[in-house]
């Protein structure tokens, strides 16, 4: 089939990649002038599946109120005169029971272990390179509620096939050393060592150019404007650039534009519980010798992660609810370095620090949306959160199989099955 996917971030470039291997043919529009520019661009580097606890869940309350009317906290909501922010905030405390808690939990883990293990075939097939590193990731609790609520979560996901390892403060040091001058802040971690690290931008587009080799279009600098119905069916994509609009017209047709996709939708009337939640991230360009750790790691009191990305540090983490604003909020910014300073004190920097600020596009449950829509040929890949490069390999190759017809792999809740 000819198939026409939307969006050319992490997601959708995995979807090309998948769809062109299955023998499709496949061109991808974007408005952006190369790959993985927007939300893919500078996140937090981690393929986690030990982070398949969403946002929804029965501690959330309590931290709500610790974090309510701060600034600098971990989540913070805007209100907006928008009714979109309303309603996935009400659809949002209705996952936070028990049970939906450990249903969503299950989805994701199964989602998430399906997609590293496709994303270890796809590296190895192809040989690329993204400044990976496969030494684990450890999450560090610095308060004893946050250790304590964790429990449970990890029994959950062990229980679902999770390898998260329970370690004291000292084990926690001897699997990243980085961490000694942070001892006395520590209580205790969680260790998955099949966890992984790397550049999702970096990955991006060097998958990009080998799907490009293979035979796929990538049409960047397209605006896409609108989705037209023609009965049943989709009959085309309205996109503009700088020789104005035209009409691209395939067989199928895949939205994964992330935060976006609720936007275009709507017009169809189609809508999807998905609205952006921005987050924030810091690059630190790191000097020789510097005492910066290579285990990646999740500060789970602050929501923040840490990659080694090469002669790089990635800090990236929090969650802004404030429509699609990409102001960058110089409170959030200098908290995420305040933090960084307090867990690696002797950190030597060779440059100035780089922040960043990109659109989450989250769903209430942290379930992505995968599968058909009401449209026969219009297809969805969007929805993935904070788990977006972990998910992203699995997503489409799921997805591929949707297409084709066939049930996919993972036990998970595709949307038309």
């Amino acid at each position: 089939m000819k198939i026409l996917v939307l969006g050319a971030g992490v997601i959708g470039t995995t979807s090309a990649w998948y769809l062109a291997r299955a023998g499709h043919q496949v061109t991808v529009v974007d408005r952006q002038a190369a790959t993985g520019m927007e939300t893919s661009f500078a996140n937090g580097g981690q393929i986690s599946v030990s982070h398949a606890e969403p946002w929804a869940n029965p501690q959330v309350f309590a931290r709500l109120r610790q974090w309510w009317g701060r600034a600098d906290a971990p989540l913070l909501w805007r209100w907006r005169a928008d009714p979109a922010q309303l309603a996935w905030g009400l659809r949002f405390l209705g996952e936070c029971r028990p049970a939906a808690t450990r249903r969503n939990i299950a989805a994701i883990v199964a989602l998430a272990l399906y997609s590293r293990q496709q994303l270890g075939l796809l590296r190895d097939e192809l040989g690329l390179q993204y400044d990976q590193l496969q030494r684990g990731i450890l999450h560090i609790y610095t308060a004893r509620r946050e250790f304590a609520a964790a429990r449970e979560a990890a029994q959950t996901m062990r229980a679902f096939g999770v390898e998260r390892e329970a370690v004291d403060a000292d084990a926690c040091v001897e699997i990243e050393p980085a961490l000694a001058d942070a001892r006395h802040l520590l209580i205790g971690g969680d260790y998955t060592r099949a966890d992984e690290s790397g550049d999702a931008h970096r990955f991006t587009q060097a998958l990009a150019a080998r799907a490009a080799a293979a035979g796929v279009v990538f049409r960047h600098g397209l605006a896409i404007d609108k989705l037209a119905p023609g009965g049943r069916q989709l009959a085309g994509v309205v996109v503009r650039g700088e020789a104005g609009s035209e009409l691209l017209t395939a067989d199928a047709y895949v939205v994964a534009l992330g935060s976006y996709s609720p936007l275009l939708l709507k017009p169809l009337g189609i809508g999807i519980p998905v609205y952006p939640a921005k987050g924030y991230s810091v690059t630190l360009p790191l000097a020789p010798e510097s005492r910066a750790p290579c285990v990646s790691l999740t500060d789970d009191e602050r929501k923040l992660v840490i990659s080694r990305l090469g002669d790089r540090l990635r800090v990236a983490g929090t969650a802004e609810f404030n429509g699609y604003n990409l102001d960058l909020d110089e409170v959030r910014c200098q908290a995420v370095l305040h933090r960084v300073r307090q867990l690696f004190p002797r950190l030597e920097l060779a440059g100035a620090p780089q922040f960043w600020c990109g659109l989450r596009p989250t769903t209430p449950s942290n379930r992505p949306l995968i599968g058909r829509s009401r449209y026969a040929n219009l297809w969805l890949n969007t929805g993935h959160g904070t788990l977006g490069w972990t998910l992203a390999c699995g997503s489409a190759l799921a997805l591929t199989d949707l297409i084709g017809g066939k049930r996919p792999q993972p036990a998970f809740p595709f949307l038309g099955c």
